[in-house]
Parts: C-alpha cells; sequence; structure tokens
C-alpha cells in the first residue's frame, strides 16, 4: 500500500518537532551541568590557593621527621587513620628553622609527613608519651570537613554575585547576564496545552478562520497543490473578555505544532535595543521550529502608530516595531511560521502592520448574541451540578452585552451563591442573584433613606416604568427597583425582545421619552426637581446630539455630519480638536438637540398627566413591595391585586423564541435581588444603549 505524501509529511514534522524538542532539553541540560562543574573547580582551585582558617602544614620527608623525634621538639602529634598509611602532623616547639638549598630560610612550627602503617604500635606511642608528646588520633572525614569549611565562604560570595546579576538583567528570569535580547516567549509543543475548539463557544466565525490555518499547517499540499500560500498573520480584534487570547490557546491546542506565545509589553525593557534584539530572536526560535504559531498578545503595546510622539528623539517602541515588520514580511521572510496576535485597540495599530502580507486576516470576535451566550453558558457549566428549573436560554435571554469572561464570572457568582447557602445544586435564583450583583452591584442593605427621599425614587422609577409601557414599540420593562445597589437609588431595567443592531429615529424618540418619564413624575406629582435625574438627562443628551450631527436625523440639518468621527487622541498628532463648521451651525445644532429633548419632554408629560392614577398605583406598589416584574406592573395598570408574596419571591417570566413563557419557582429562604441594569444600546457601534435608568446617590449628588 502506497502512504499518501502528505502523512509522511506530517509524520516528519512531528518527528522533527520532537527530535528538536529533545535536542534543545539535551543542550539545555548540558549546558547547566558543564556551568556547575566549572564553578566547583573554581571553588576549588581559590581554596587550595588561598585557605581560610589557619597554615596548611608543611610536608617533611620521614628523615627530617625522625630528625625532629631525636631533637624531641615535637610537643603535640595527630596521627590521621587511613588505608595504607598514616598521615602524622606534629607541632614544634620552639619554630624550627633551616636553610633551603636556593639560600632562603624556611619556618615553620607543625609539618604533616606519612608514616607507614606498622610503623605505629603500642610501643611507639609509648615512647612519644614519655618524650612528652601528646598523640591524638582522627578519622578521615574531618578533613572534608575542614575543606567544607574553607569553600564555605567563596561559595556564599559567588552566591551573592550571580543573585546580583540576575537581578540586574530584569528580576532574575535570564540564564546569564548577556541574556537581556532573548526572546521572553514561552513555548508550547502540542501535548502541553488542553484547551481546544469544543471549549471555546460565541464565535463560530472566528473559529472557522482559525481551523482553516490549522488544516494549512496540518495538510498543506491541499492548499499548495493550488498555487495557494500560508496566511502570514492573523489579528484578533474585539472587545475586552470576548476570547481573543482563549481563541489562541484553542489554537495551540488543535494544530499540533509547537506555539510561541508571549505578551507585547515583554518586547520593551529600561535598555535601548532589547525590543528589536527580542523581535529577532523569537522568530530565530520559530525558523527553528518551523512550521509553528507565534502568539504575541496585547498586541497594540508594540503595533501602536509610528510618529505619534512629541519630538525627533529615538523611540524604543518604534525600533521594535520596524524589527516586526521586517520580520514579518521583509527579504528574509520565515517560511511556515504563523503569526497570532491579539488586540481590543485596533484603531491605534500602525498602517503597515495590517496590510495583507503581514496580517492577511483581520478576524472580529465580537460580543456573543443569544445563541452565542448560551453556548457559552453550557461550556461554563458542563463540571457544575445544576438544579433542574435552570433553563440556560433564559439566562442568555436576559443577559444581552455581555462577553464570554463576564459570562464565567456569572456561573462562578452563582456557584458560590449556592455553596453560601449549603446546596448541592445551583439553581435558578443563584444566577438570577447572580447576575444582579454582577450588573448592579451588591444590595445596599445599611443605606438609610428618609421616606421623603423614598417617596421620590419610586415616582422616579414608577415615571420611566409607566412610559415603556404607554409607548407602543419601546423596550419592556423587565424590572422595576426602588432597593439601592451600587451607585443607584433605583434602578428600571429593560429586556428588548430581539437584539437589534440598527435603529429608527421613532425608536430613539421612544428612548428619550423614557429618559425623560422619571424628571416629569417628580415634576407632576412632587413639584420639584431632583439630582437623580443627572444620568438621564445626560444619556438623553448624547442621544439627541448624535440624531443631528452624526446620524442625519434632522430635517432643519439635513444629512450631515457634523464634527471630527476619530475620538482618539494621539499626543503630537491630535494635540487638540477643531470643528468643521461655523459658529452659525454650532448655534442652530445646539437649538436643534434643545428642540428635540423639549418635544420629548412635553410628550412624556401629556402621557403621564392623562395616566396619572396609573403612576400613583406604581408608586405606591414600589413602595410596598421595592420590586415589580413585567407581570406585576401589567397587573397593576389593568387595575387588579398583585398575587401574595408569603411564600418567596418569584422571578419575572421570559418568552422563548417559540412565544412559550417559563416560570421558575424560588427557594424561600433566599431574598430576591433587584433587577439588572444594562447600557443603552449602539446603533451603529455609537447609538446609546438604553436598558436601564438610575438615581444617583447622596455622593452623586454633592
Amino acid at each position: 500500500m502506497k502512504e499518501n505524501p502528505n502523512n509522511m509529511f506530517n509524520n516528519k514534522n512531528n518527528n522533527d518537532n520532537k527530535n528538536n524538542k529533545d535536542d534543545f532539553q539535551w543542550k539545555k541540560g548540558t549546558r547547566s551541568m558543564l556551568f556547575w562543574v566549572i564553578l566547583f573547580l573554581g571553588i576549588l582551585f581559590f581554596a587550595t590557593v588561598f585557605p581560610v582558617g589557619g597554615k596548611n602544614p608543611i610536608e617533611i620527608d620521614y628523615s627530617t621527621f625522625l630528625k625532629h623525634m631525636e631533637n624531641g621538639t615535637i610537643k603535640k602529634g595527630e596521627i590521621v587513620v587511613k588505608e595504607g598509611a598514616n598521615d602524622f602532623i606534629g607541632y614544634l616547639e620552639p619554630p624550627y628553622r633551616e636553610i633551603l638549598p636556593n639560600g632562603k630560610e624556611q619556618s615553620y612550627d607543625n609539618f604533616k609527613t606519612t608514616l607507614p602503617p606498622e610503623y605505629v604500635t603500642s610501643e611507639i606511642i609509648t615512647d612519644w608519651q614519655n618524650k612528652g608528646i601528646v598523640i591524638e588520633f582522627k578519622q578521615l572525614s574531618t578533613e572534608w570537613l575542614e575543606v567544607l569549611g574553607n569553600f564555605l565562604p567563596w561559595v556564599l560570595l559567588l552566591g551573592f554575585w550571580v543573585f546580583l546579576f540576575r537581578r540586574m538583567q530584569g528580576g532574575g528570569t535570564g540564564k546569564n547576564i548577556f541574556s537581556f535580547g532573548k526572546s521572553r516567549a514561552r513555548m508550547l509543543m502540542e501535548n502541553e496545552t488542553r484547551v481546544t475548539f469544543d471549549d471555546v463557544a460565541g464565535c463560530d466565525e472566528a473559529k472557522e478562520e482559525l481551523q482553516e490555518i490549522i488544516e494549512f499547517l496540518k495538510n498543506p499540499g491541499k492548499f499548495t497543490k493550488l498555487g495557494g500560500k500560508i496566511p502570514k498573520g492573523a489579528l484578533l480584534l474585539g472587545p475586552p473578555g470576548t476570547g481573543k487570547t482563549l481563541l489562541a490557546r484553542a489554537v495551540a491546542g488543535e494544530a499540533g505544532v509547537p506555539f510561541f506565545s508571549m505578551s507585547g509589553a515583554d518586547f520593551v525593557e529600561m535598555f535601548v535595543g532589547v525590543g528589536a534584539s527580542r523581535v529577532r530572536d523569537l522568530f530565530e526560535q520559530g525558523r527553528k521550529h518551523a512550521p509553528c504559531i507565534i502568539f504575541i498578545d496585547e498586541m497594540d503595546a508594540v503595533g501602536r502608530q509610528r510618529g505619534a510622539g512629541l519630538g525627533g528623539g529615538h523611540d524604543e517602541r518604534e525600533q521594535t516595531l520596524n524589527a516586526l515588520l521586517v520580520e514579518m514580511d521583509g527579504f528574509d521572510t520565515a517560511e511556515g511560521v504563523i503569526i497570532l496576535a491579539a488586540t481590543n485597540r485596533p484603531d491605534v495599530l500602525d498602517t503597515a502592520l495590517l496590510r495583507p502580507g503581514r496580517f492577511d486576516r483581520q478576524i472580529v470576535v465580537d460580543r456573543p448574541d443569544v445563541r452565542g451566550r448560551e453556548g457559552i453558558l453550557r461550556v461554563h457549566t458542563k463540571k457544575i451540578p445544576l438544579a433542574e428549573d435552570v433553563d440556560l436560554f433564559v439566562i442568555a435571554k436576559g443577559t444581552p452585552g455581555l462577553a464570554g469572561a463576564e459570562l464565567a464570572n456569572l456561573v462562578n457568582e452563582s456557584v458560590l451563591f449556592a455553596a453560601r447557602n449549603d446546596q448541592e445544586k445551583v439553581t435558578m435564583e443563584d444566577f438570577e442573584m447572580a447576575k444582579d450583583k454582577i450588573m448592579m452591584g451588591m444590595e445596599r442593605k445599611s443605606m438609610i433613606m428618609s421616606d421623603e427621599e423614598k417617596r421620590s425614587t419610586a415616582y422616579h422609577e414608577a415615571g420611566h416604568a409607566l412610559i415603556s409601557k404607554l409607548i407602543p414599540g419601546a423596550d419592556p420593562v423587565h424590572k422595576v427597583t426602588i432597593i439601592p445597589r451600587g451607585r443607584a437609588l433605583g434602578v428600571t431595567h429593560y429586556l428588548p425582545i430581539d437584539e437589534n443592531h440598527t435603529y429608527s429615529r421613532k425608536y430613539l424618540e421612544t428612548r428619550l421619552c423614557a429618559l425623560m418619564g422619571g424628571r416629569i413624575a417628580e415634576k407632576l406629582v412632587l413639584s420639584h426637581y431632583t439630582t437623580g435625574a443627572s444620568n438621564d438627562i445626560e444619556r438623553a443628551t448624547e442621544i439627541a446630539r448624535k440624531m443631528v450631527t452624526e446620524w442625519g436625523m434632522s430635517t432643519k440639518m439635513g444629512p450631515l455630519a457634523f464634527g471630527k468621527k476619530d475620538e482618539e487622541i494621539f499626543l503630537g498628532r491630535e494635540i487638540a480638536t477643531h470643528r468643521d463648521y461655523s459658529e452659525k451651525t454650532a448655534q442652530e445644532i445646539d437649538a436643534e438637540i434643545r428642540k428635540i429633548i423639549i418635544d420629548s419632554e412635553k410628550k412624556t408629560e401629556k402621557l403621564l398627566t392623562d395616566n396619572i392614577d396609573k403612576l400613583h398605583a406604581l408608586t405606591e406598589a414600589l413602595l410596598d413591595r421595592e420590586i415589580l416584574d413585567s407581570e406585576e406592573i401589567d397587573l397593576i395598570l389593568e387595575g387588579k391585586p398583585l398575587p401574595n408574596r408569603t411564600a418567596g419571591r418569584r422571578y419575572a417570566t421570559f418568552k422563548n423564541s417559540n412565544g412559550s413563557v417559563k416560570k421558575k419557582t424560588t427557594r424561600k429562604a433566599a431574598p430576591k435581588k433587584a433587577a439588572p441594569k444594562k447600557k443603552d444600546p449602539k446603533p451603529d457601534k455609537d447609538a446609546p444603549e438604553g436598558d436601564s435608568d438610575k438615581k444617583n446617590d447622596d455622593k452623586d449628588k454633592e
């Protein structure tokens, strides 16, 4: 049977990678062993040449020893017992002086000689004692203790210098004092990563793009036979927490090739030229282990736009970027080396870095939709015991705008709530409580509000909720609460049925009316304004300004865009913004913004005036129960009695995609938390999101 040449290529690559890794480990161990051997020999040499702890005895011959015995100058003797011979160390008194053959004088007070084993007998020892010589026997092992005692000061001194050198080169992470320019990349082999694409959810398109790169590495013949070329790099773009780094780890687990991981901040340090040197070293390692993948996290740390600084001095970061550009697509291109990079700031990257040939693909990893959120929740709840009432689709439906990292935190918080109550399984109420805590903060139970302030907050939130119920096309109200959470005294939470990406002028006008509802309710009933509406006014002004200056929704100003759209200010590139319209146009823009908000305020005031009885009913129910869900609000507006809550607070209901309603049961012991608030949805990436309305606390009022 003839073997597939592609399989032969894969087997050869795997064997080469294994051999390269084994060679690398063997060389690393050899260098380490050689270093310690040289260090030990050096210590031994210095200890021998410069002894510590006294003079070494002079070695003399046997005849000189007999001469000292006859003269009676030996006062003390030490016999070191060992195999084959005995060493005799004698101490003289007075010191002996002699003239050497070269004419120099030698003086010593102790000596050392070797005696034959049959010489030391009991008669000899008795004779020595009669002559007044003190005899002492020692074992050979004591010599090694003296040697080690001599070595110890040198070992401590060398260890101190090694410690200083390692500290100087950056926290002791280098292998020697000349490793400043070495890459800090961490190499992972195919058997060292356990994250796969099965552990990633909510970004199917990004997984497909990366899967093709992995398939090219595993089976290049499928593409090269048609003349295709392997992509040089892929850039993962997206907001924080959407799973860009997790995708890279999954690529490492799926590719089956060496994977180098490094952060963009690891390139540049305090020494000039280190960043460029590390870039060159990183790609050199990549060529040795090709085919391989190099992943650079937080690419904006090293890939920012060049020429953005003031002055003409040398910029270390720009030098590092230039080295990176050359290595990615220069004269010496690296075949079989694919670059993966991740960033949440693609707007600040240099244009030369983004061109085809360097980053051929720009993969957007955006916030997941409802199906993506459900998949992410399933991944994070694989090993968690869930109760029967848990519906992950309901949780996904109630968490619009949350990224993967936030959903993982939500699951973890729900587990902590369940563990706090000594439960064996995580229930739906635990998820609801965790969602409220993450999106709004913990309940401020210790905060004491006066009756007047509590009543004002209730009318404010009731105004928001009532307007949303009265105007067709508004986002459905999910929950209303006057329990202080985080920095909010009260929250009205909306839950859109569908996730929209573009918004009409009618919808935005509806949002403006809902934002004005709280302020107008306070005016109609309490005859005063409070600082609690400051956030509502701010967001309403932002929506109205963008309607006029960016979205062309003003009939008077027409379909024109006013002002710079680039809000990122680069030092040295845009020190100050400028207006591209006249002062008269600016006055007309301000007048049009004011007109849009005033019209919304008048419409809101008329609706609340015509339904003042419903406003009072909602407020009284809020003061009584503190939390109202969508079903309870509908019952109040229809004039029907509310169900009894003696059995514990129940959940708000959610509608599934098929229109069925699922109601969740609750535990009696655990109190229900306030509803989460979420930010306003931004049409076309800039439109303000409208999900919650809050009142500022006393700190904000000041």
